[in-house]
């Protein structure tokens, strides 16, 4: 099994047999897998979830597969989840208007589950490359997870457990801006009760652990939206 950092896969299959194959394997790769039997439940649960990563099939009940990746796609809020989409239309023109929809990867029916997997992995690797153990840097910041260190230009920053998982967020997608509670859902967890105040503080004990003297600030705050790592080092 591979060492994931909890990453999630949403799983949205309307054949129970398929959906429960691939949601069995996912697992074992050591992903945590949401399924859904439709595109209306697919919407609902990738707004709720807001998952690493979606496999989608085209030909859903209520809400086709292609409708569900325009949503999602249209979305600041799901946008940016690659989407995988598995379907028996084999030709050019439907590859062509899937990936054109905004799907990522497209798969035709039947597949190998071996090398969907391996194409789960490296999509992960591109998206989230923490759940894969690798080393992320930005400018003069750089992230172990394998060994759970922060430098910052060769210099050791310990950082607790909360601040570690924020600064994990933000330079997987460097210059994106996060809304608090976007980082409260990554950060915390969907259920978690705490309010977007607490998120603020550990932005603030994050600067600090990070700020050098001479240096500029590492994260940007954008005002009534969120937090961004966007500086110049």
């Amino acid at each position: 099994m591979l060492a994931y950092s909890d990453a999630s896969v949403l799983v949205v299959e309307d054949e129970a047999a398929q959906r429960e194959l691939l949601s069995y394997n996912l697992q074992k790769e050591g992903l945590r897998v949401v399924a859904a039997g439709d595109g209306e439940e697919g919407l609902l649960l990738a707004d709720e979830e807001e998952p690493d990563l979606i496999i989608l099939d085209w030909m859903l009940p209520h809400v086709s597969g292609i409708e569900v990746c325009r949503q999602l796609k249209r979305h600041n809020r799901t946008k940016h989840i690659p989407i995988i989409m598995l379907t028996a239309r084999g030709e050019d023109a439907d590859r062509i208007r899937g990936l054109d929809t905004g799907a990522d990867e497209y798969v035709v029916k039947p597949y190998s589950v071996t090398v969907l997997l391996a194409q789960v992995r490296a999509m992960l690797r591109r998206t989230r490359p923490s759940s894969m153990g690798e080393q992320m840097s930005y400018g003069d910041i750089v992230l172990d997870a394998e060994q759970h260190k922060v430098t910052r230009g060769g210099k050791l920053h310990k950082l607790g457990p909360t601040e570690y998982r924020l600064l994990t967020v933000l330079i997987e997608r460097p210059g994106r801006v996060w809304s608090r509670e976007q980082l409260l859902d990554r950060v915390w967890g969907h259920d978690s009760e705490i309010d977007f105040r607490t998120v603020d503080v550990h932005v603030g004990r994050l600067r600090k652990a990070l700020n050098q003297p001479g240096k500029p600030n590492p994260i940007r705050t954008v005002r009534g939206t969120g937090y961004s790592l966007d500086y110049d080092a």
